[in-house]
């Protein structure tokens, strides 16, 4: 990390009201933020925005994965999985993975050839794959959400909210395979003939950084900028912290977790 967290805390501090007197006291560090403490909204700035989610779009996509899960289910690779650009494994078509590998290199790596074979897997084909992912975003009532692929691609009306990702989030972290992947910070796996191995390291710069880091996903794309989903838990106390499009997303989450956490300890006499 290139500065320390403690620059960071300063840096933050002085462009801060005090705490708990304003809704935005960090109007500067992303387009769109939220933290929540134990469930409750802290601060935030254009939590409802619609704005393009990257690779947080892979929580729904494990989301779905997860809740009809066939962790020995085998997927063999399509052409079109095969062509996927951006973070990929370089999977092959015709290769064959398990559905719990393919989940690992979607959550650690954020694979999208993986994310697109789980995709094919769950319903034969990305486009009714994308249609159950908008009819799961309504059930949960996020309603500044859409999705237009599996994987967090830049497309028209491929959309949600800070708000709407906390909320995705925490529904994810429900599921205790989900909540235990986010963690590990890397994997190993090879197709089901054993001929091609993947190491897979997990691309959340808080895991083993800061205390109590406990996942959740990263994302970037041209258009979306740097995004985040970072979740810290101690002592009980459970701090989510979402970024949209912010230019320095670890330090700024590093920090509002760590104001998050000493808001809630004055509040609470700790």
């Amino acid at each position: 990390m290139r500065r320390t967290l403690v620059a960071l805390l300063i840096a933050l501090s002085a462009a801060s009201a005090p705490l708990f007197a304003a809704e935005d006291p960090f109007p500067h560090v992303a387009q769109a933020y939220l933290v929540r403490v134990q469930g409750e909204t802290l601060w935030a700035r254009h939590a409802d925005a619609r704005l393009p989610p990257a690779s947080l779009t892979k929580i729904m996509t494990a989301l779905l994965v997860l809740e009809s899960y066939q962790p020995q289910a085998v997927v063999t690779v399509s052409p079109a999985v095969a062509a996927e650009t951006g973070s990929r494994l370089a999977l092959r078509a015709g290769d064959t993975l398990r559905v719990a590998d393919l989940l690992v290199a979607t959550l650690l790596r954020s694979a999208n050839d993986a994310c697109h074979a789980l995709a094919e897997w769950h319903s034969g084909n990305e486009t009714a794959f994308v249609a159950r992912m908008n009819r799961r975003a309504v059930e949960l009532g996020l309603r500044n959400t859409r999705f237009q692929n599996a994987c967090g691609h830049d497309a028209a009306d491929h959309y949600s909210s800070a708000r709407d990702m906390a909320l995705l989030a925490d529904t994810a972290m429900q599921q205790p395979e989900f909540a235990r992947l986010v963690v590990l910070p890397q994997a190993q796996f090879t197709t089901t003939d054993g001929r091609r191995t993947f190491t897979v390291k997990n691309t959340n710069a808080l895991l083993g950084n800061l205390p109590g880091a406990a996942g959740v996903k990263s994302g970037y794309t041209k258009l979306a900028g740097k995004c985040v989903v970072a979740l810290a838990e101690r002592a009980g106390v459970r701090v989510l912290v979402v970024l949209f499009n912010a230019p320095d997303r670890w330090w700024t989450a590093a920090g509002l977790l760590e104001r998050a956490f000493s808001a809630f300890d004055k509040n609470h006499g700790t």
